[in-house]
């Protein structure tokens, strides 16, 4: 006689870790590279930069089997989306990019810098870059926002309004010295240094 088994939920599935095909394969693979990295184009405008940084776990070690996912406007603070009416039809910029963590848990994206976007009351949001992370041992993807250095729009962003002073920080892209285009932003999961997460 077979013994069976009480009936329950399946146990859940941790987020990552991934396969490699199925983050950047950056031409090593028979097919398109359609989310990279480098969410440049040649017909896109605006000012170029590059945001550069690592992804630690609470106990501040890198993780190394990350995947990061951004999204954001155009430089003129459009969206590639068809919910998006002031989107420029012929413009091959998507503003989605997908990377994953390197051995030191380092990450980089090319791009531009957003423009000023509207929220839903129509107050304007400071330029950002909507982030989700994908790590191990996570049920589900967490979402923040990279907002830059020197912005003065910042300090009026309905968002940033909603996140306690003392943690705004966590937001901030940091301008790399030397008139750089590069900013370093580095994502904390967990403990004293954890990035701001939002729920959407």
């Amino acid at each position: 006689m077979s013994e069976t088994k009480p009936q329950g939920i399946t146990p859940s599935q941790t987020v990552g870790p991934y396969f490699a095909y199925g983050l950047t394969p950056a031409g090593r693979y028979e097919w398109n590279d359609a989310f990279t990295n480098n969410l440049l184009t040649a017909d896109v405008t605006g000012e170029r930069i590059r945001i550069e940084g690592q992804v630690f776990d609470g106990d501040g070690k890198p993780v190394n089997d990350c995947m990061l996912e951004i999204w954001q406007a155009d430089a003129q603070g459009r969206f590639a989306d068809p919910q998006d009416k002031r989107a420029l039809p012929n413009s091959k910029f998507r503003g989605f990019g997908r990377c994953g963590t390197g051995a030191n848990g380092e990450y980089a994206f090319d791009t531009i810098k957003p423009g000023t976007v509207p929220d839903p009351d129509g107050k304007p949001q400071a330029p950002h870059i909507l982030v989700a992370v994908f790590a191990r041992g996570m049920l589900l993807q967490t979402y923040t926002r990279i907002y830059l250095e020197g912005e003065a729009a910042n300090a009026a962003d309905p968002v940033m309004a909603l996140v306690p002073a003392n943690r705004c920080d966590t937001l901030i892209a940091k301008r790399m010295p030397g008139g750089s285009a590069a900013f370093r932003f580095d994502i904390h999961l967990q403990g004293d240094k954890e990035t701001v997460f939002f729920d959407v």
